[in-house]
Protein backbone atom coordinates (compact mmCIF):
# COMPACT_ATOMS: atom_id res chain seq x y z
CA UNK A 1 0.00 0.00 0.00
CA UNK A 2 1.43 3.65 -0.84
CA UNK A 3 2.43 5.24 2.46
CA UNK A 4 0.07 7.31 4.18
CA UNK A 5 -0.33 10.94 2.83
CA UNK A 6 -0.84 13.39 5.85
CA UNK A 7 -4.72 14.01 5.76
CA UNK A 8 -3.97 17.36 7.22
CA UNK A 9 -2.13 18.98 4.77
CA UNK A 10 -4.29 17.37 1.71
CA UNK A 11 -7.38 18.63 3.20
CA UNK A 12 -6.14 22.21 3.69
CA UNK A 13 -4.95 22.33 0.50
CA UNK A 14 -8.79 21.57 -0.40
CA UNK A 15 -10.00 24.32 1.77
CA UNK A 16 -7.54 26.68 -0.01
CA UNK A 17 -8.77 25.15 -3.30
CA UNK A 18 -12.22 25.72 -2.45
CA UNK A 19 -11.79 29.09 -1.34
CA UNK A 20 -10.27 29.90 -4.56
CA UNK A 21 -12.61 28.30 -6.45
CA UNK A 22 -11.15 25.20 -7.55
CA UNK A 23 -12.54 21.74 -7.84
CA UNK A 24 -10.26 19.06 -6.43
CA UNK A 25 -10.53 15.58 -7.25
CA UNK A 26 -11.48 14.59 -3.37
CA UNK A 27 -14.45 16.25 -2.64
CA UNK A 28 -15.47 13.54 -5.32
CA UNK A 29 -13.70 11.02 -3.69
CA UNK A 30 -15.16 12.03 -0.09
CA UNK A 31 -18.59 11.96 -0.83
CA UNK A 32 -19.06 15.00 -3.52
CA UNK A 33 -20.32 12.49 -5.79
CA UNK A 34 -22.02 10.00 -3.35
CA UNK A 35 -25.44 10.13 -3.51
CA UNK A 36 -27.41 10.59 -0.37
CA UNK A 37 -30.50 8.48 -0.35
CA UNK A 38 -33.23 10.27 -0.35
CA UNK A 39 -36.29 9.65 2.03
CA UNK A 40 -39.27 7.67 0.43
CA UNK A 41 -42.67 8.10 1.49
CA UNK A 42 -44.56 4.60 0.97
CA UNK A 43 -45.45 4.71 -2.57
CA UNK A 44 -43.61 7.76 -3.28
CA UNK A 45 -41.32 9.38 -6.16
CA UNK A 46 -38.52 10.48 -3.85
CA UNK A 47 -35.58 11.71 -6.00
CA UNK A 48 -31.67 10.74 -5.97
CA UNK A 49 -30.40 14.33 -3.94
CA UNK A 50 -27.03 15.27 -3.64
CA UNK A 51 -25.51 17.03 -0.96
CA UNK A 52 -25.52 20.71 -1.10
CA UNK A 53 -22.40 22.44 -0.66
CA UNK A 54 -22.76 25.62 1.15
CA UNK A 55 -21.02 27.43 3.98
CA UNK A 56 -24.82 28.62 5.51
CA UNK A 57 -25.86 27.37 8.82
CA UNK A 58 -29.69 26.36 8.08
CA UNK A 59 -31.46 26.33 11.24
CA UNK A 60 -34.38 23.16 12.05
CA UNK A 61 -37.58 24.20 11.74
CA UNK A 62 -40.87 23.99 13.28
CA UNK A 63 -42.62 22.84 10.26
CA UNK A 64 -45.04 20.22 9.69
CA UNK A 65 -43.07 16.99 9.10
CA UNK A 66 -43.21 15.20 5.80
CA UNK A 67 -44.91 12.00 5.41
CA UNK A 68 -41.64 10.25 5.32
CA UNK A 69 -41.22 11.74 8.63
CA UNK A 70 -44.17 10.99 10.61
CA UNK A 71 -43.21 7.20 10.94
CA UNK A 72 -41.50 7.48 14.19
CA UNK A 73 -42.43 9.76 16.81
CA UNK A 74 -39.75 10.29 19.43
CA UNK A 75 -39.96 9.34 22.58
CA UNK A 76 -39.91 11.61 25.49
CA UNK A 77 -36.66 12.68 27.38
CA UNK A 78 -37.00 15.27 28.82
CA UNK A 79 -36.47 19.11 27.66
CA UNK A 80 -32.62 20.05 27.34
CA UNK A 81 -32.69 23.39 25.69
CA UNK A 82 -29.83 25.15 24.41
CA UNK A 83 -28.29 25.13 21.11
CA UNK A 84 -25.95 22.99 18.41
CA UNK A 85 -24.06 23.12 15.91
CA UNK A 86 -23.56 20.43 13.71
CA UNK A 87 -21.86 20.36 10.50
CA UNK A 88 -23.22 17.54 7.97
CA UNK A 89 -22.48 15.72 5.41
CA UNK A 90 -26.03 14.26 5.20
CA UNK A 91 -28.44 16.13 2.66
CA UNK A 92 -31.35 18.70 4.39
CA UNK A 93 -33.65 15.87 2.55
CA UNK A 94 -32.34 13.46 4.14
CA UNK A 95 -31.84 14.33 8.30
CA UNK A 96 -33.82 17.60 8.45
CA UNK A 97 -37.08 15.54 9.55
CA UNK A 98 -34.98 14.55 12.27
CA UNK A 99 -33.39 17.85 13.36
CA UNK A 100 -36.88 19.04 13.30
CA UNK A 101 -38.26 16.25 15.35
CA UNK A 102 -34.92 16.81 17.89
CA UNK A 103 -35.83 20.05 18.16
CA UNK A 104 -38.98 19.34 19.34
CA UNK A 105 -38.45 16.48 21.42
CA UNK A 106 -35.58 17.95 23.18
CA UNK A 107 -36.03 21.64 23.11
CA UNK A 108 -32.40 22.08 21.61
CA UNK A 109 -32.14 24.68 18.92
CA UNK A 110 -30.51 22.72 15.97
CA UNK A 111 -28.06 24.50 13.62
CA UNK A 112 -27.14 23.04 10.32
CA UNK A 113 -24.12 23.45 7.92
CA UNK A 114 -24.99 21.04 5.38
CA UNK A 115 -22.56 20.28 2.55
CA UNK A 116 -20.35 17.97 1.52
CA UNK A 117 -18.43 15.23 3.53
CA UNK A 118 -14.80 15.83 2.75
CA UNK A 119 -15.19 19.96 2.40
CA UNK A 120 -16.54 19.84 6.08
CA UNK A 121 -14.21 17.70 7.31
CA UNK A 122 -11.52 19.95 6.12
CA UNK A 123 -13.16 22.96 7.47
CA UNK A 124 -13.11 21.59 10.91
CA UNK A 125 -9.68 20.51 10.35
CA UNK A 126 -8.94 24.90 9.07
CA UNK A 127 -11.17 26.12 11.78
CA UNK A 128 -9.42 24.02 14.52
CA UNK A 129 -10.15 25.15 18.15
CA UNK A 130 -12.63 28.33 16.55
CA UNK A 131 -14.65 25.71 14.97
CA UNK A 132 -18.76 26.59 15.87
CA UNK A 133 -19.49 22.80 15.09
CA UNK A 134 -20.59 20.95 18.04
CA UNK A 135 -20.81 17.95 16.08
CA UNK A 136 -19.90 16.18 12.98
CA UNK A 137 -22.35 14.08 11.41
CA UNK A 138 -20.32 12.14 8.00
CA UNK A 139 -21.46 10.12 5.19
CA UNK A 140 -18.66 8.46 5.71
CA UNK A 141 -16.37 6.66 7.95
CA UNK A 142 -13.38 7.64 6.18
CA UNK A 143 -14.11 11.39 6.61
CA UNK A 144 -14.99 10.68 10.66
CA UNK A 145 -11.51 8.99 10.81
CA UNK A 146 -9.31 11.72 9.47
CA UNK A 147 -10.97 14.02 11.68
CA UNK A 148 -10.26 11.57 15.10
CA UNK A 149 -6.77 11.35 14.10
CA UNK A 150 -6.31 14.63 14.78
CA UNK A 151 -7.55 14.89 18.01
CA UNK A 152 -10.82 16.75 17.13
CA UNK A 153 -13.25 14.51 18.87
CA UNK A 154 -14.07 13.53 22.64
CA UNK A 155 -14.74 9.97 23.51
CA UNK A 156 -18.43 8.93 23.69
CA UNK A 157 -19.84 7.66 26.56
CA UNK A 158 -20.19 4.04 26.93
CA UNK A 159 -23.82 3.26 27.06
CA UNK A 160 -23.80 5.07 23.64
CA UNK A 161 -21.04 3.10 22.14
CA UNK A 162 -22.27 -0.32 23.57
CA UNK A 163 -25.65 -0.19 21.30
CA UNK A 164 -23.97 -0.07 18.26
CA UNK A 165 -21.59 -3.20 17.17
CA UNK A 166 -17.77 -2.91 17.44
CA UNK A 167 -17.24 -3.22 13.90
CA UNK A 168 -19.31 -0.33 13.22
CA UNK A 169 -17.76 1.95 15.40
CA UNK A 170 -14.40 3.51 16.29
CA UNK A 171 -12.12 1.26 18.45
CA UNK A 172 -11.18 4.37 20.45
CA UNK A 173 -14.67 5.12 20.66
CA UNK A 174 -14.03 8.24 18.60
CA UNK A 175 -17.24 7.95 16.70
CA UNK A 176 -19.92 6.06 16.39
CA UNK A 177 -22.50 4.45 13.16
CA UNK A 178 -25.93 5.29 12.48
CA UNK A 179 -26.71 3.60 9.89
CA UNK A 180 -24.85 1.00 7.31
CA UNK A 181 -24.50 1.09 3.51
CA UNK A 182 -23.68 -2.62 2.03
CA UNK A 183 -21.61 -2.79 -0.85
CA UNK A 184 -23.06 -5.65 -2.93
CA UNK A 185 -23.80 -6.90 -6.63
CA UNK A 186 -26.21 -5.80 -8.39
CA UNK A 187 -27.32 -8.12 -11.14
CA UNK A 188 -30.14 -9.35 -13.85
CA UNK A 189 -32.38 -11.94 -13.01
CA UNK A 190 -34.05 -12.67 -16.01
CA UNK A 191 -30.30 -13.47 -17.46
CA UNK A 192 -28.41 -14.50 -14.42
CA UNK A 193 -28.83 -16.83 -11.08
CA UNK A 194 -27.48 -15.96 -7.76
CA UNK A 195 -25.07 -18.90 -8.77
CA UNK A 196 -23.79 -17.02 -11.53
CA UNK A 197 -22.04 -14.32 -9.26
CA UNK A 198 -18.18 -15.18 -8.36
CA UNK A 199 -17.19 -16.38 -4.73
CA UNK A 200 -15.25 -13.80 -4.45
CA UNK A 201 -15.84 -9.62 -6.14
CA UNK A 202 -12.03 -10.35 -7.14
CA UNK A 203 -13.22 -13.25 -9.31
CA UNK A 204 -14.83 -10.43 -11.52
CA UNK A 205 -11.29 -9.29 -12.90
CA UNK A 206 -10.15 -11.14 -16.14
CA UNK A 207 -13.46 -13.27 -16.36
CA UNK A 208 -14.36 -13.11 -20.12
CA UNK A 209 -17.84 -14.30 -19.06
CA UNK A 210 -18.17 -10.76 -17.82
CA UNK A 211 -16.61 -8.64 -20.94
CA UNK A 212 -19.24 -5.37 -21.59
CA UNK A 213 -21.53 -6.45 -19.42
CA UNK A 214 -20.68 -4.85 -15.99
CA UNK A 215 -21.05 -1.72 -14.68
CA UNK A 216 -19.21 0.61 -12.00
CA UNK A 217 -18.99 4.30 -10.69
CA UNK A 218 -15.06 5.32 -10.71
CA UNK A 219 -15.84 8.78 -9.52
CA UNK A 220 -18.57 7.59 -7.00
CA UNK A 221 -17.70 8.16 -3.12
CA UNK A 222 -18.98 4.42 -2.57
CA UNK A 223 -17.15 3.16 -5.10
CA UNK A 224 -13.57 5.13 -4.18
CA UNK A 225 -14.20 3.77 0.07
CA UNK A 226 -14.37 0.50 -1.20
CA UNK A 227 -11.25 0.59 -3.72
CA UNK A 228 -10.00 2.09 -0.49
CA UNK A 229 -11.10 -0.71 2.06
CA UNK A 230 -9.15 -3.35 -1.15
CA UNK A 231 -6.16 -1.49 -0.53
CA UNK A 232 -5.72 -1.58 3.06
CA UNK A 233 -7.23 -5.48 3.13
CA UNK A 234 -5.25 -6.66 0.30
CA UNK A 235 -2.27 -4.23 -1.05
CA UNK A 236 -2.30 -1.68 -3.63
CA UNK A 237 -1.22 -4.20 -6.19
CA UNK A 238 -4.13 -6.88 -5.52
CA UNK A 239 -6.87 -3.36 -5.92
CA UNK A 240 -4.00 -2.76 -9.04
CA UNK A 241 -4.79 -5.66 -10.83
CA UNK A 242 -8.57 -5.78 -9.83
CA UNK A 243 -8.70 -2.45 -11.37
CA UNK A 244 -7.16 -3.17 -14.46
CA UNK A 245 -8.55 -6.17 -15.24
CA UNK A 246 -12.12 -5.16 -15.11
CA UNK A 247 -11.36 -2.22 -17.31
CA UNK A 248 -9.57 -4.84 -19.57
CA UNK A 249 -13.14 -6.21 -19.96
CA UNK A 250 -14.70 -2.96 -20.62
CA UNK A 251 -16.64 -2.41 -17.50
CA UNK A 252 -19.17 0.25 -18.53
CA UNK A 253 -18.65 3.59 -16.52
CA UNK A 254 -21.97 5.41 -15.17
CA UNK A 255 -22.14 8.76 -13.06
CA UNK A 256 -23.66 6.77 -10.20
CA UNK A 257 -24.86 3.96 -8.45
CA UNK A 258 -28.75 4.83 -9.42
CA UNK A 259 -27.61 4.73 -12.90
CA UNK A 260 -26.03 1.18 -13.05
CA UNK A 261 -29.44 -0.35 -11.39
CA UNK A 262 -31.57 0.96 -13.90
CA UNK A 263 -28.89 -0.17 -16.77
CA UNK A 264 -29.10 -3.52 -14.79
CA UNK A 265 -32.55 -3.51 -14.47
CA UNK A 266 -32.99 -2.84 -18.31
CA UNK A 267 -30.78 -5.46 -19.43
CA UNK A 268 -27.96 -3.26 -20.49
CA UNK A 269 -25.33 -4.89 -18.00
CA UNK A 270 -25.50 -7.82 -16.86
CA UNK A 271 -24.49 -6.62 -13.28
CA UNK A 272 -22.86 -3.68 -11.18
CA UNK A 273 -21.30 -2.63 -8.00
CA UNK A 274 -23.33 -0.58 -5.89
CA UNK A 275 -24.48 0.43 -2.56
CA UNK A 276 -28.09 -1.87 -1.44
CA UNK A 277 -30.02 0.59 -0.88
CA UNK A 278 -30.82 1.62 -4.64
CA UNK A 279 -32.37 -1.10 -5.80
CA UNK A 280 -34.59 -1.28 -2.79
CA UNK A 281 -35.28 1.97 -3.59
CA UNK A 282 -36.37 1.43 -7.24
CA UNK A 283 -38.78 -1.51 -6.38
CA UNK A 284 -40.69 1.16 -3.88
CA UNK A 285 -40.73 3.83 -6.22
CA UNK A 286 -42.35 1.33 -8.75
CA UNK A 287 -44.35 -0.29 -6.18
CA UNK A 288 -43.51 -3.74 -7.39
CA UNK A 289 -40.39 -6.19 -7.96
CA UNK A 290 -37.72 -5.40 -10.53
CA UNK A 291 -35.91 -7.84 -12.83
CA UNK A 292 -32.85 -7.60 -10.38
CA UNK A 293 -31.32 -8.76 -7.02
CA UNK A 294 -28.84 -7.97 -4.93
CA UNK A 295 -26.11 -10.29 -4.08
CA UNK A 296 -24.57 -9.78 -0.41
CA UNK A 297 -21.06 -11.05 0.00
CA UNK A 298 -21.41 -12.63 3.14
CA UNK A 299 -17.75 -14.77 3.66
CA UNK A 300 -15.58 -11.93 4.82
CA UNK A 301 -14.58 -11.13 1.13
CA UNK A 302 -13.65 -7.52 0.34
CA UNK A 303 -17.11 -7.17 -1.66
CA UNK A 304 -18.65 -7.96 1.83
CA UNK A 305 -17.76 -4.35 3.39
CA UNK A 306 -20.44 -2.30 4.87
CA UNK A 307 -19.38 1.00 5.30
CA UNK A 308 -21.40 3.62 7.85
CA UNK A 309 -22.31 7.07 7.83
CA UNK A 310 -21.98 8.38 11.69
CA UNK A 311 -21.11 10.86 13.53
CA UNK A 312 -18.22 12.28 16.14
CA UNK A 313 -18.86 15.09 18.64
CA UNK A 314 -16.09 18.02 18.72
CA UNK A 315 -13.27 18.19 21.42
CA UNK A 316 -13.75 22.24 20.86
CA UNK A 317 -17.65 22.16 20.80
CA UNK A 318 -19.66 24.58 23.72
CA UNK A 319 -22.35 22.63 23.35
CA UNK A 320 -21.13 19.47 24.54
CA UNK A 321 -24.58 18.42 26.77
CA UNK A 322 -26.65 18.98 23.45
CA UNK A 323 -24.84 17.33 21.14
CA UNK A 324 -24.52 14.15 23.10
CA UNK A 325 -28.15 14.34 23.57
CA UNK A 326 -28.45 14.75 19.52
CA UNK A 327 -26.14 11.04 19.62
CA UNK A 328 -28.57 9.99 21.56
CA UNK A 329 -31.80 10.30 19.63
CA UNK A 330 -29.81 9.08 16.52
CA UNK A 331 -29.27 6.11 18.00
CA UNK A 332 -32.76 5.57 19.47
CA UNK A 333 -35.32 3.43 18.09
CA UNK A 334 -37.30 5.89 16.38
CA UNK A 335 -34.47 7.03 14.44
CA UNK A 336 -33.32 4.26 13.23
CA UNK A 337 -36.67 3.17 12.26
CA UNK A 338 -36.49 6.14 10.02
CA UNK A 339 -33.52 5.22 8.31
CA UNK A 340 -34.91 1.66 7.61
CA UNK A 341 -37.98 2.45 6.45
CA UNK A 342 -37.15 5.61 4.70
CA UNK A 343 -33.88 5.08 3.29
CA UNK A 344 -33.79 1.54 3.50
CA UNK A 345 -29.97 1.95 4.84
CA UNK A 346 -29.30 -0.83 7.92
CA UNK A 347 -30.30 0.38 11.48
CA UNK A 348 -27.49 -0.25 13.51
CA UNK A 349 -28.82 -0.98 17.04
CA UNK A 350 -30.65 -4.25 18.06
CA UNK A 351 -34.01 -4.85 17.97
CA UNK A 352 -34.88 -2.13 14.92
CA UNK A 353 -35.21 -4.15 11.51
CA UNK A 354 -34.11 -3.57 8.20
CA UNK A 355 -35.89 -4.04 5.09
CA UNK A 356 -37.56 -7.38 4.41
CA UNK A 357 -35.36 -6.92 1.67
CA UNK A 358 -32.12 -7.41 2.95
CA UNK A 359 -30.17 -9.95 4.37
CA UNK A 360 -29.38 -9.38 8.38
CA UNK A 361 -26.74 -7.93 9.26
CA UNK A 362 -25.71 -10.54 11.87
CA UNK A 363 -25.53 -12.84 8.55
CA UNK A 364 -22.50 -10.60 7.07
CA UNK A 365 -19.66 -11.39 8.01
CA UNK A 366 -18.00 -8.32 6.83
CA UNK A 367 -13.94 -8.01 6.51
CA UNK A 368 -11.55 -7.43 9.37
CA UNK A 369 -11.12 -3.85 8.92
CA UNK A 370 -11.07 -0.95 11.22
CA UNK A 371 -13.68 1.83 9.45
CA UNK A 372 -11.10 4.37 10.29
CA UNK A 373 -8.63 3.40 7.66
CA UNK A 374 -10.64 4.31 4.96
CA UNK A 375 -9.14 7.90 5.28
CA UNK A 376 -6.43 7.16 3.08
CA UNK A 377 -8.99 8.58 -0.27
CA UNK A 378 -5.75 10.51 -2.20
CA UNK A 379 -4.40 7.37 -2.27
CA UNK A 380 -7.07 5.92 -3.76
CA UNK A 381 -7.64 8.66 -6.44
CA UNK A 382 -3.93 8.34 -7.30
CA UNK A 383 -4.33 4.65 -8.08
CA UNK A 384 -7.61 5.31 -10.42
CA UNK A 385 -5.51 7.77 -11.87
CA UNK A 386 -2.97 5.73 -12.99
CA UNK A 387 -5.25 2.95 -13.77
CA UNK A 388 -6.88 5.63 -16.13
CA UNK A 389 -10.38 5.89 -14.40
CA UNK A 390 -10.11 9.17 -13.49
Amino acid sequence: MQPRVNRRAFLRTAVAALAAGTTLPLLQACGGREENPTPTAAGGTGATAEPTATAAVTPATQASPSPAATTATPTARGTIGGSLTVYSGRSESLIGPLMDQVQSALGIDVRVRYGDTAELAAAILEEGERSPADLFFAQDAGALGAVAREGRFIELDAEILDRVEPRFRSPQGLWVGISGRARTVVYNTDQLSEADIPASILDFANDERWRDRLGWAPTNGSFQAFVTALRVLRGDDAARSWLEGLKALGTRTYENNTAIVRATIAGEILAGFVNHYYLVREESQAGQDLPAENYFYRNGDPGALINVAGVGILASGRNQEQAKALVDYLLSAEAQQYFAEQTFEYPLIEGVPASPKLIPLEQIQTPDIDLSDLDDLQGTLALLQEVGLL
